[in-house]
């Protein structure tokens, strides 16, 4: 039986259609320097490209 990557399971989650979706980075530390509309676009997922989206359903065996 393989190893599933557990750093890629954490960081990705798949929805009902298929796609694979992220955090945004950027919404940790030092957030009183960055704007409003920075912010708030970065408590939203985003989808994982079609490239990396490759490698990572090889990786978690999918």
């Amino acid at each position: 039986m393989l190893k599933t990557r557990k750093s890629i399971a954490k960081r990705i989650k798949i929805t009902g259609s298929g796609k694979m979706m992220r955090r945004t980075p950027g919404h940790r530390h030092m957030m009183r320097n960055k704007g409003t509309k920075q912010l708030r676009k970065a408590t939203q997922d985003q989808a994982v490209s079609e490239g990396f989206t490759r490698q990572y359903r090889r990786a978690l065996f999918l």
